[in-house]
């Protein structure tokens, strides 16, 4: 992930050659199974091992992944050596092969929901809400906002790039706080919470995990809009605008998804 997130700010050439290897997905990744393995023995396995190991398998696993994560975008966004690097093709690559996987996360949520919806629908709510369309509206338009700014960049109109990048930003955030408030109506207001049937559990868990997607991607846009600023991008020199661009686009793919499979498919 080191590689796809790499900036190639300006210094492509001096890293021609040079095969940097990073400790940090290889941390990234035990943390995340560990995290995993923790979750599918507190759910199915407390009838063979105490509850104390499932938690502590989760709490160092969640820990791991959270510094794998960190490191990762310290490494190859603020750190000294951030930028220094070519091989703008394999970061492309690489970050496909990333989304690539990804889809099978989603694809596992998405297949859950299937099962239940196709089975015993014992519980339904109102999820197709004003808010969900502006929402969506303001995702979409972040897509825009992104791909037309990456364009800039490449035609050396850096002013545009800047206010471009900074609105994806802005969308992205107001996305995530109408989410936050979406919740808060749902789970305080109405009552309707992750307990509440099958629903409730496929519902919190692909809006949940789409909107820590969301919240990721918000963070790396911050990072790039902060160099940015700094002038550490320019025609030729933009693997990590190309790659976060890239994973901006699934994130919101993977929105309008969700919004006809589990908003429109609740209410039908």
């Amino acid at each position: 992930m080191s590689g796809w997130l790499d900036s190639a700010g300006g210094h492509a050439e001096e890293g021609e050659g040079h095969e940097h290897r990073s400790r940090w997905p290889l941390i990234a990744a035990v943390g995340a199974g560990l995290l995993y393995l923790g979750a599918g023995f507190f759910f199915v396995g407390l009838d063979l091992v105490p509850v104390v190991i499932p938690a502590g398998l989760a709490v160092v696993g969640a820990l791991g992944l959270l510094a794998g994560l960190f490191g990762w975008a310290y490494e190859a966004f603020v750190g000294p050596a951030a930028g220094h690097g070519g091989h703008a093709d394999r970061y492309r690559t690489t970050m496909i092969l990333f989304l690539a996987s990804d889809v099978s996360t989603f694809s596992a949520g998405f297949i859950y929901y299937a099962f239940v919806r196709a089975g015993a629908w014992e519980t339904s709510h109102e999820l197709l809400t004003p808010l969900v369309f502006v929402n969506t509206a303001l995702l979409v338009a972040s897509s825009f906002t992104i791909h037309y700014g990456h364009h800039a960049l490449e035609a050396g109109d850096r002013r545009k790039f800047i206010g471009l990048l900074g609105a994806t930003l802005a969308l992205g955030v107001v996305f995530l706080v109408g989410q936050g408030y979406e919740y808060y109506e749902l789970l305080v207001v109405e009552g309707f919470s992750l307990t509440s049937g099958v629903l409730g559990s496929a519902f919190y868990g692909l809006t949940g995990l789409h909107g820590l997607h969301v919240a990721l991607g918000v963070v790396l846009i911050a990072i790039a809009f902060g160099r940015s600023l700094r002038g550490e991008y320019g025609p030729g020199h933009d693997t990590a605008i190309r790659t976060t661009s890239l994973y901006w686009h699934f994130v919101d793919a993977v929105w309008l998804f969700l919004v006809l499979v589990l908003y429109v498919g609740a209410s039908v």
